[in-house]
């Protein structure tokens, strides 16, 4: 079956072929590291890992970039600020970064480009603007000329007489047209900078993109993503300077996820609704929140708030006991043939998760597959004697669908620790002399720490509530 991907430059999906067979390049606009990521940048970074999971799933090779903007306005404000060195500074908020998204199960990029050491690639693209004709000097700064690019706008679908009504020159800035937008920055008083052939300065925000992608993946790659509030401008201008400085088309398919609300209202710092990963990570177990923010397609809006993330945390859970019953069962199983039924049910069900994720990587109806799986488990843990071999295949298949989805499991082994097996076993004593005041007791201590008790056929089990 093939893989199906939302189009944004084309606004359809389309089949998904890479340009080199089994290989695919991508990109994905990171973090400007001078703050702690908030639940924002959070969802692009789980998204799109669950994409290059699919896709090495699918038996692809993925060259996964994702950036590092370690200069910018931004980061040298807050650095005054703090009174504190760039570099230290950005490198703080990288290994934060990386600490938080680690957290909530997204793989190590490929390789993490940062602008600093970027400089050479993206002066000489700058240089290679100026001499195609596409880009001016202007006062220490270079400008690109936005009309000369007769495509702009096709990714966010905009005219330039659309452009030119909400376009402004700024104090000092000595634009040729108010239509285009900064390459290089001449040099402020105290300010970092770089030597370049225009003069002292440092590069724009959009042209780190260009030059990256280039430097590492080539002049085109099969796949460039991000937050959807990059459409426009930042995307729209890396397409116009790398088509135009490239002569070739710059990504054949682009993606964008949806915004997040919070409490149905915009995020915002005024709003007092900023919310940290971090944060969240210390309220909510990490996985919950990798499932919550997968239980809505990655195109769609997801609406933040407590009420919610509790409501996916019942349907998560269901999945996490169905998981954990048949690892328990386990111990217990015979060890008879496998029963042809239940490879047949397992192989339909396998069959609907891909159909789900080959559509747009929909992780939403992708879930609610995995909730059959659950239906199913449930009815083989049913029977009194279970295979040992059914049993290794249900969890088979539940590894692999956490895998693609990036949703690490803890083994139940991994949660025991000595005070609460001696109490299991102190417990079972309790009953086996109907000492059920006793084992009542234990039953409430346990309880308090969290820890809640199943009686079954098979023995006692117990999970973290």
């Amino acid at each position: 079956m093939t893989i199906k991907v939302y189009n944004t430059l084309t606004r359809q999906k389309e089949v998904f072929k890479s340009i080199e067979p089994n290989k695919v390049k991508m990109y994905v606009c990171g973090p400007t590291v001078y703050n702690y990521i908030h639940i924002g940048n959070a969802r692009p970074a789980i998204v799109f890992d669950t994409v290059r999971r699919y896709l090495e799933y699918k038996g692809y090779e993925v060259s996964y970039l994702l950036n590092f903007t370690d200069v910018d306005d931004k980061i040298i404000n807050e650095a005054n600020r703090n009174h504190e060195d760039i570099n230290r500074l950005t490198e703080r908020f990288i290994e934060a970064y990386k600490e938080d998204v680690g957290a909530l199960g997204v793989k190590p990029a490929t390789l993490h480009p940062r602008v600093t050491e970027t400089m050479d690639d993206i002066i000489q693209f700058i240089d290679d603007l100026i001499k195609k004709g596409y880009a001016y000097e202007s006062n220490g700064d270079v400008y690109f000329k936005t009309r000369k690019f007769e495509e702009y706008g096709k990714l966010s679908a905009q005219s330039l007489d659309e452009l030119k009504a909400g376009a402004r020159i700024q104090v000092g800035q000595s634009k040729e047209d108010e239509l285009d937008f900064a390459l290089w920055k001449a040099a402020k008083p105290g300010e970092i900078s770089w030597s370049a052939p225009w003069g002292e300065g440092r590069p724009g925000w959009h042209i780190e993109c260009s030059a990256m992608v280039k430097k590492h993946l080539g002049d085109t790659i099969d796949i460039h993503a991000g937050g959807q509030d990059l459409t426009f401008p930042h995307h729209e201008n890396e397409i116009a300077q790398s088509e135009a400085r490239n002569g070739k088309n710059f990504a054949n398919y682009w993606l964008h996820n949806g915004y997040i609300t919070i409490e149905d209202e915009k995020m915002s710092k005024s709003l007092g609704n900023y919310i940290l990963a971090r944060d969240l990570i210390e309220k909510y177990p990490p996985e919950l929140i990798r499932f919550f923010m997968l239980s809505v397609h990655y195109r769609q809006p997801i609406n933040f708030s407590d009420t919610l993330i509790t409501q996916a945390k019942q349907g998560f859970d269901r999945i996490v006991n169905s998981y954990q019953n048949l690892k328990y069962r386990l111990n217990h199983a015979i060890d008879s043939k496998a029963n042809q039924t239940y490879l047949e049910r397992l192989k339909a069900i396998k069959g609907k998760f891909v159909q789900e994720m080959n559509d747009d990587f929909n992780t939403a109806n992708a879930i609610s597959v995995l909730y059959e799986l659950v239906k199913e488990a449930n009815l083989l843990l049913e029977n009194a004697e279970v295979s040992k071999q059914d049993l290794e295949q249900f969890i088979a298949l539940f590894d692999q669908l956490f895998e693609i989805l990036g949703l690490e499991i803890a083994n139940e082994e991994q949660l025991l620790d000595a005070e609460i097996d001696q109490l299991l076993v102190e417990r079972e004593k309790a009953r086996q002399e109907k000492n059920f005041k006793r084992a009542d007791e234990i039953r409430d201590l346990l309880k308090a720490q969290s820890i809640i008790l199943e009686d079954t056929a098979q023995g006692t089990r117990w999970r973290r509530g």
